[in-house]
């Protein structure tokens, strides 16, 4: 066993311990704690086993929930789950890994006492590493975009950004000005994939909703703006599909437009490349995606694309001892016809990747052979607000009402333990007994501005 790379911080495990350290909370990094947990039960009350997980957040987000919780249609609570109540025997650090020296085996992290400490980062040794971090959103050098856009990764993210819509037709609302009126009710998503389409789709469909309650404000004074670089969206669910959403957007008054840029949101005005300019007060960010940078700070091997180059036993190729799935790892699709092709970084691979990556781990530790991920891809399911979505599974097209209930019945069966299931489920039921919810609670990401008021500060402005 390696010992620790810091005196002062992780104590080491014994050497008859064999600790498994897990970088990341999401996905891959819960479910293979999660195997790891089932598998090793006996070691780990033995002592002879620990199990480290690594992660900034305790809880993991199960992302395809967020655009209904943006809605409104699940409580941002449901959408998370808690990692010390699901890995009750796994050791649970709310940090962040800076590097990662896998020839020593030793990784450094900090805390959230780090500062206050003024130590330095803490140092942690591991016997087996999981790479799991994730992903970060991938943004471009458009002028204005870290000053005023929006992303949609995170529950965070989600729920300010109904706060925000909401808090715009009320500034619409309150408003004498045309031009702040025009502003404040013009929205616009850029990026056509799975985030940009279901959260604009769900978001419209509330804000639809919810001018109904205000008397000068209605539906068609909005304006929702889709911003596609490519000539397609949702190239998951097939071409054919991909156009009935683009016709069914557009049915909807929803400006779609492939082929196009964001060159600038300098000002709240959104320019395309296009030429076209929308004053807006609204731009969400949703582009894709690129590598967690601690990859990038470790001595592990990276492809072209900066993701870790994996074998089909998830194994980091090269590289005994680490293994890595989901968005971080490259692994090539042993199920493919032509070769040298990869697993697309998604949710439904990360998830079957982990279950096969703890086996494997296991097998590592007691001398047993290792097997291959290979699962055929099934298909895609997509919503677009409420009744509304598309599907290609199995070779079969759906859209509509059968699309919407298939997203829904999928991610119900998916999202992790019976405690979420059963409350998703039980929301969805009470959603379509009573009227959607149209508060905006923004005051929630200050607060203290009140008491700051109350104490002689001033109120914090709007960032968005």
């Amino acid at each position: 066993m390696v010992k620790a790379a810091n005196s002062r911080g992780t104590t080491p495990a014994s050497p008859d311990c064999v600790r498994v350290l897990v970088v990341g909370g999401g996905y891959v990094g819960m479910y293979t704690a999660l195997r790891l947990q089932r598998k090793l039960k006996a070691q780990l009350k033995r002592g002879e086993a620990e199990i480290v997980v690594i992660t900034p957040e305790p809880y993991m987000t199960y992302q395809p929930f967020l655009p209904e919780a943006a809605a409104g249609n699940i409580s941002p609570r449901h959408v998370v789950v808690p990692l010390r109540r699901v890995l009750d025997h796994c050791r649970i650090i709310i940090g962040e890994v800076g590097s990662i020296d896998h020839a020593k085996r030793t990784a450094t992290f900090t805390t959230l006492a780090t500062e206050e400490e003024g130590t330095g980062p803490v140092g942690i040794s591991y016997d087996e590493l999981v790479l799991a971090p994730g992903s970060i959103s991938r943004t471009l050098p458009i002028p204005g975009l870290a000053e005023y856009a929006i992303g949609f990764k995170t529950v965070e993210e989600a729920i300010g950004l109904r706060n925000h819509v909401l808090e715009q037709m009320d500034i619409a609302s309150s408003t004498r000005d045309p031009a702040i009126r025009d502003a404040a009710l013009t929205f616009v998503f850029v990026g056509g994939g799975y985030a940009g389409v279901e959260a604009l789709g769900e978001l419209e469909d509330m804000a639809r909703y919810a001018a109904r309650y205000y008397h000068n404000i209605k539906a068609e004074d909005m304006k929702w703006i889709l911003v596609e670089a490519s000539g397609r969206i949702l190239p998951e669910v097939g071409e054919e599909m991909g156009k009935y959403t683009v016709r069914e957007l557009r049915r909807r008054n929803i400006d779609v437009r492939l082929e196009t840029r964001l060159d600038s949101c300098e000002d709240r005005v959104a320019v395309l490349s296009d030429g076209a300019r929308f004053p807006t007060r609204t731009v969400v960010w949703t582009a894709g995606v690129k590598p967690h940078p601690v990859l990038a700070a470790s001595d592990l091997p990276l492809n072209e694309r900066g993701r870790l180059k994996c074998t089909a036993q998830l194994s980091v190729d090269g590289a005994p001892h680490a293994w890595a799935a989901g968005d971080a790892a490259a692994v090539p699709d042993v199920t493919a016809d032509e070769p040298g092709k990869e697993c697309a970084p998604n949710a439904q691979h990360a998830v079957r990747q982990a279950k096969v990556l703890g086996d494997n781990i296991v097998a590592t530790l007691r001398e047993q052979p290792l097997q291959e991920y290979r699962h055929k891809y099934v298909g895609s399911v997509a919503s677009l607000g409420l009744h509304k979505g598309v599907a290609h599974v199995y070779g079969r097209k759906l859209k509509g009402y059968c699309a919407w209930f298939m997203h829904r019945v999928y991610h119900l069966s998916r999202v992790p333990t019976v405690n979420r299931k059963s409350r998703v489920l039980a929301e969805w039921t009470l959603s379509g007994l009573f009227k959607r919810e149209i508060v905006s609670l923004g005051s929630l990401e200050h607060p203290r501005a009140e008491f700051e008021l109350a104490a002689g500060g001033e109120r914090p402005k709007e960032s968005s």
